[in-house]
């Protein structure tokens, strides 16, 4: 028992540091955080260490204390993904608006896919909220598209067989991927789950790399081949005229 309350205490004075650092408008010294949490100043030592190693905190140039590589970075994919959403949603919107079906948007995110913004069409069949759903690379549209253009890899091991059309084979997962950077776009039929189709084309920079990626989906009775194929032109198309009309602006700015 006593172990448990001492393991509880540690981790109840490594929150209060950690929070004190995180909250503080000036980076905090060891002594400060000594002094103001009661704590002896060798076990803060030990504490913050800990914190350090895990890369949660570091210090900077003068010895105080300040948010770690861990929290930042997560942090600005935060923040990336509010600029992101920001920024693509009137393309959802009309996306949704003009072919009547579900409209998502998607980036990578620490080795996953993350679904962070959905606009649903005017149909109920096939209107179902993805934003948060575990969802992988190698069986979606979306996935594929960050797949093809490196903003994700595809994973370590075996690759899970969703349905009987999943593409589970690596050599043919590449095959697949060159062929969606020679369209532009990505396409699946059953593949993530029989009778959903999808198709996809991705969202760049303006250094060229891709961040994200958009993508429409639906029941196959309703999507043919050929309906996703142009639907996958009018992504892209919809995407370069939002860009150039935000490049155009800040040119008469």
């Amino acid at each position: 028992m006593s172990e448990l309350v001492s393991g509880t205490q540690a981790i109840d004075r490594a929150s209060a540091l950690l929070i004190h650092i995180l909250e503080s408008s000036t980076p905090p010294l060891l002594s400060q955080l000594s002094r103001t949490h009661e704590i002896p100043k060798s076990t803060t030592s030990r504490i913050l260490s800990a914190l350090e190693r895990q890369g949660l905190i570091r210090r900077d140039r003068d010895g105080a204390y300040i948010p770690g590589g861990v929290l930042t970075q997560f942090a600005r994919s935060q923040n990336h993904d509010s600029v992101l959403v920001a920024r693509m949603h009137s393309v959802l919107e009309k996306l949704a608006l003009t072919t009547g079906e579900t409209a998502n948007l998607a980036v990578a995110s620490n080795g996953q896919m993350k679904l962070i913004d959905q606009v649903d069409g005017h149909y109920l069949l096939g209107a179902t909220n993805w934003v948060g759903k575990a969802i992988p690379f190698h069986a979606s549209a979306l996935g594929k598209i960050l797949l093809a253009y490196g903003a994700a890899t595809i994973p370590l091991g075996k690759l899970e067989k969703l349905t009987p059309k999943t593409i589970t084979s690596r050599p043919r997962l590449l095959i697949d991927l060159e062929n969606v950077r020679k369209k532009g776009y990505a396409i699946i039929i059953d593949e993530l789950e029989e009778g959903l189709v999808a198709v996809a084309a991705p969202i760049r920079e303006d250094d060229g790399h891709v961040v994200g990626a958009i993508s429409i989906s639906g029941p196959s009775p309703r999507l043919t081949q050929r309906d996703l194929a142009k639907i996958g032109e009018v992504i892209i198309q919809e995407i370069h005229s939002l860009q150039a009309n935000h490049e155009g602006k800040i040119g008469a700015a």
